[in-house]
């Protein structure tokens, strides 16, 4: 598989935004552009590529909250949909720095399909940290979101969150894929699975 992946840590809390680009049509996606929409904007132009759509993996403030300066589609679970437009549920409103995003264009269900040029994104429905947590399988890589970290998972404790859901689903549905499938979260490193399940004290 031949792509181009940039990542990007945006906003006051540094949520890591991913820019998957296929190398062969240029086309890309955008997940998790939680802010800093210019520096987005630069590096997918930078990088010769064309953004096709935005992917939340969750409804988050710190995820969603340059969707409405990208200008293009914007894909969830349907769980989360509410989030981009209400800042009381994507939790910005309790911040003080309400966020609001462009409502769904496609409304994501678990074993959807994304093409990207010649890439295909495999929607895994994986709930816990919220109702609509996704993650996002791409052959040999995976984008976690706020469900697993490198040796930490996701909070459970803000509306929505429910800790054995979020347990189950990492054990049930990213446990299962192979060791050396690469872990891009929504915060922090990269790992993989392997060193998840030898060593994440959370699971």
């Amino acid at each position: 598989m031949k792509y181009i992946l940039r990542t990007l840590p945006v906003g006051p809390v540094a949520a890591n935004c991913y820019i998957l680009g296929c190398a062969n049509t240029k086309e890309a996606v955008v997940i998790d552009p939680g802010a800093e929409d210019n520096l987005i904007k630069q590096q997918i132009s930078a990088l010769g590529l064309t953004a096709i759509c935005v992917i939340n993996t969750h409804g988050h403030g710190d995820h969603i909250g340059a969707n409405s300066k990208m200008g293009l589609p914007v894909f969830i679970h349907a769980a989360d949909a509410q989030c981009l437009t209400n800042p009381l549920k994507n939790m910005s409103g309790m911040l003080g720095i309400p966020i609001s995003s462009p409502p769904a264009s496609r409304l994501l269900e678990d074993g959807d399909k994304i093409d990207v040029g010649d890439l295909t994104l495999e929607v895994i429905y994986t709930p816990g940290h919220t109702p609509g947590s996704i993650c996002l399988r791409c052959d040999e890589i995976v984008f976690t979101g706020d469900t697993l970290f490198a040796e930490g998972v996701g909070r459970t404790d803000l509306p929505g969150g429910v800790e054995y859901k979020l347990i189950k689903s990492i054990r049930e549905k990213l446990f299962i894929l192979p060791d050396e499938t690469k872990v891009y979260p929504g915060h922090g490193p990269a790992t993989t699975i392997g060193h998840e399940k030898g060593h994440n004290p959370f699971i």
